[in-house]
């Protein structure tokens, strides 16, 4: 299913998450997908308490075999000369997901994903951001409802120390790949963890 697909493969500033998406990302060159690494500014240049930046993108490097594509200019190759068959954004931050529902382009990632949508193909975002349940909300369900655009299942991570807060389901994310590029989202979108 995914044997010579192109995909982008965008991280965006969720850091307690950047580790969790190198075992799906893995699993989508296994696959035999050949996969662009894309980041956001704050990944590239920030570590956090959950990740060294330079260990965490060497492993990006290696995973992937293609340097990082960090800047608005270097994800223009999107477009016109590199067709992706799927922009994957995992994880999407509440911020992230605010601009692209708005079609702000600041980043390399958006950059990634507006020529992606430009081309007619598909989208899949993993959200995970602390107010789903509140700001984000809006730009969720606008995202959902719009075209090319697919969802990695997701649902609230700690309903009872953070009530608004969602994340994705990662081990649903090659299987919500291989669902977009046969033009179906996955189902159930909204999950209940137990």
């Amino acid at each position: 299913m995914l044997e010579g697909k192109v995909l982008g493969f965008g991280i965006t500033g969720s850091f307690c998450t950047v580790k969790k998406i190198l075992e799906p990302l893995r699993k989508l060159v296994e696959l035999g997908a050949t996969v662009y690494p894309v980041v956001s500014d704050i990944v590239y240049n920030s570590s956090s308490r959950f990740h060294d930046k330079d260990e965490f993108l060497q492993e990006l490097r290696e995973i992937t075999g293609k340097e990082i594509i960090h800047t608005i200019d270097g994800a223009e190759i999107f477009g016109p000369i590199v067709k992706l068959d799927a922009m994957v954004i995992a994880p999407m931050t509440g911020n992230s997901m605010s601009k692209l529902a708005s079609g702000i382009t600041d980043t390399a990632v958006l950059m990634a994903t507006k020529a992606t949508l430009r081309n007619q193909n598909k989208v899949v975002i993993a959200p995970c951001t602390n107010d789903a349940l509140g700001a984000s909300g809006m730009n969720i369900l606008k995202l959902i409802n719009t075209k090319y655009i697919y969802f990695v299942p997701f649902g609230q991570d700690d309903p009872i120390k953070k009530p608004a807060s969602m994340t994705a389901e990662l081990s649903k994310l090659v299987e919500t790949v291989e669902k977009a590029l046969e033009d179906e989202q996955i189902q159930p979108i909204l999950i209940q963890r137990k």
